[in-house]
């Protein structure tokens, strides 16, 4: 009796272990799952890892009948993102904080290097590559120049702490912007230009710039670009555009001005956009970039080429992706207390919402053509790596945040 009772013991304590080991099990699992999301922003990463994955799937069905869209190049794009992303998210970003001295000379560097001797790379029309000697390797400086004019103005814009009261300040930091601005200008490249021009702007009204000096600059910018447009276009007057910019700009005003040529791209990605229908055509299916209709199919216009094979449907879900990435950043800069930080996810929120809208409105004529690509999407491992060092930093922001925030 006695030795029964002991194991019936036994077997009882037995249970109870095995009970406090499946307990503790499954705490550690709940602990792992709350570990992931305190070093992981899970609301901006989970969008960003299914663009990714869409826009994937987008350069294989276009590797299928153009030769240009590499698919081997772009998945190398996207692994050098992913471990440039990595080291991003590792990076203390509040180290960079007062360092907008360094920024600045980084900067003009990265703007510059293509036209330093030896370096610059052109294509179609542009010298904005950069090819290292001996072992051909290509990319794009401006790419991640946008990123690091957006912490160059973040680092800038924090010291105000919200308030830029002296006109002389505002001055300083509009005078600042323009200066990668300027130098962008000079590959040409109005597009990329643009980008960081906005981004910064973005930056330098939430660092705290009165409404009013806001206004004024938007007017006396718009003048400016006024009195750009038509001294380019009057004979005998300085050409600040070039012939191939003013064209652009004449057949988004009007596209049958030139419909077979500076509004055939237009016309042909409307085609492309409006064919596809509810549902669209299929994969490899799009006639428009595959019989070679569409230029640049897979880079520029890779929004015509993904709704004329997905479809109004396949549209609506990526937006809805690029969507769901932007309010999350959004929200993130609403639960930080760093003045840089906020700024900084200003700036990259504002930097993908101008590239979306500029390239998804370029194709369905809503905004003038321009060299934008769509962020995560289009094909280049330049655009690819620079897209996912941004969201390494909004990573970091959110990884060395204090965790009450």
């Amino acid at each position: 009796m006695f030795s029964r009772g002991s194991s019936t013991e036994g077997i009882g304590e037995k249970a109870h272990t095995t009970f406090s080991r499946g307990t503790g099990s499954a705490k550690g699992a709940r602990m792992s799952n709350v570990g992931i999301s305190q070093v992981v922003f899970l609301p901006q990463i989970a969008p960003t890892m299914l663009l990714i994955a869409f826009g994937t799937l987008i350069i294989w069905s276009a590797s299928l009948t153009i030769p240009e869209a590499s698919f081997v190049r772009h998945l190398v794009g996207i692994v050098l993102g992913l471990i440039v992303a990595f080291f991003t998210w590792r990076y203390d970003y509040r180290t960079l904080a007062n360092l907008s001295t360094a920024l600045l000379v980084f900067d003009a560097l990265l703007m510059i290097m293509p036209r330093i001797p030896g370096l610059g790379y052109s294509a179609m029309g542009m010298t904005g590559w950069v090819r290292i000697p001996l072992i051909g390797f290509r990319f794009q400086p401006s790419e991640p120049a946008k990123l690091i004019t957006i912490l160059l103005m973040a680092s800038l814009g924090a010291q105000y702490n919200g308030r830029i009261e002296t006109l002389r300040d505002y001055l300083k930091l509009c005078g600042i912007l323009t200066i990668p601005f300027l130098l962008i200008l000079t590959q040409p490249d109005l597009g990329t230009g643009l980008i960081v021009l906005v981004a910064g702007a973005s930056i330098i009204i939430c660092a705290g710039a009165p409404r009013s000096w806001v206004l004024v600059t938007i007017g006396i910018v718009v003048l400016g670009a006024t009195l750009v447009v038509v001294t380019s276009m009057t004979p005998g007057l300085p050409h600040v555009l070039k012939q191939y910019q003013l064209n652009r700009l004449i057949v988004f005003v009007d596209p049958s001005v030139d419909p077979t040529g500076d509004g055939y791209n237009l016309t042909q990605a409307k085609i492309a956009v409006g064919s596809g229908g509810l549902l669209g055509k299929g994969i490899g299916n799009a006639t428009q970039s595959g019989s070679g209709f569409l230029p640049e199919a897979h880079t520029d216009f890779v929004f015509a080429l993904m709704a004329e094979e997905f479809g109004f449907l396949g549209s609506t879900v990526l937006l809805g992706l690029f969507g769901w990435m932007l309010f999350s950043t959004i929200s993130l800069a609403q639960r930080v207390d760093s003045p840089f930080a906020k700024l900084i996810l200003v700036g990259i929120t504002t930097m993908w919402s101008f590239q979306l809208l500029q390239n998804v409105g370029m194709c369905i004529g809503l905004m003038p053509i321009t060299g934008i690509p769509l962020p995560f999407i289009s094909f280049g491992s330049s655009s690819m790596v620079a897209q996912l060092m941004s969201v390494g930093m909004v990573q970091s922001i959110w990884r060395h945040r204090p965790k009450a925030a």
